[in-house]
């Protein structure tokens, strides 16, 4: 297994995607094109006063060839990574590895996907749906993603513009904590995941593959009523846990 490389970047833009999660734009300071799969991570060592630290984070862009990526990071009490980087300001430079990670959807003859994402496990599959739309890729994708509350939809415009505008794509925000004014879906994403599987499924001739990113204990119910209630094979159920 080759070692991923080590390069500098900068930080290019900085500012809140919700009340607890910070976007970052971050630029390779060499210019050149920072190359990955959409569904990878990269780890950036973050300066302490105990000492640098390493930590990872999906990449919530899609490749497109250029030196720059988007990272959605949470603020953890107590977290001196996410602390550093919730203050950090542009023109910052700071050491980055990768990019890393098999949780990936190559576009060549991709079956359907169901997309459950969690908080800022919606990174990686932002990236997945970006790069499909871009490279106009036909197989349906149908995105659940769970939060708490409204204020915590990230990116929330964006994903409601690109399941208006394409076809192809289709959006259900469920969240566990709605106020009276919310009309969409309510509890986890374990509620929903069979219905929205099998609507998917009954509309394409090629069995839907799933991925799953998040907090583990989601990942992990996910992925039991998948496997072991539902009876998809595992070849069909990709999953990336963030602890």
């Amino acid at each position: 297994m080759s070692v991923p490389p080590t390069f500098d970047v900068r930080v290019a833009r900085a500012g809140p995607l919700s009340p607890s999660v910070r976007g970052l734009v971050l630029e390779r300071v060499d210019g050149a094109p920072f190359v990955f799969e959409a569904g990878q991570w990269v780890s950036l060592v973050v300066p302490t006063a105990d000492g640098d630290l390493r930590r990872a984070y999906s990449i919530a862009s899609p490749p497109d060839g250029s030196s720059r990526f988007e990272i959605a990071v949470t603020r953890v009490v107590s977290g001196p990574g996410s602390t550093y980087l919730h203050a950090v300001q542009p023109g910052v430079v700071l050491p980055a590895v990768g990019p890393q990670g098999f949780f990936t959807r190559p576009l060549e003859n991709a079956p359907p996907a169901l997309f459950v994402g969690t908080g800022t496990g919606v990174s990686p599959l932002r990236s997945m749906l970006q790069t499909a739309v871009a490279r106009g890729h036909s197989a349906p994708m149908h995105l659940l993603f769970g939060v708490r509350s409204q204020e915590d939809i990230l990116y929330r415009e964006e994903l409601e513009r690109m399941a208006r505008d394409h076809a192809r794509v289709a959006l259900d925000v469920t969240l566990s904590r709605p106020d009276e004014s919310w009309d969409g879906r309510r509890g986890y994403v374990q509620l929903h995941v069979r219905e929205l599987y099998e609507r998917l499924a009954s509309s394409s001739s090629v069995p839907p593959h799933v991925f799953v990113c998040g907090l583990e204990r989601m990942v992990g119910s996910v992925r039991e009523i998948l496997r072991k209630q539902m009876g998809l094979p595992r070849n069909a159920v990709h999953s990336e846990r963030y602890d």
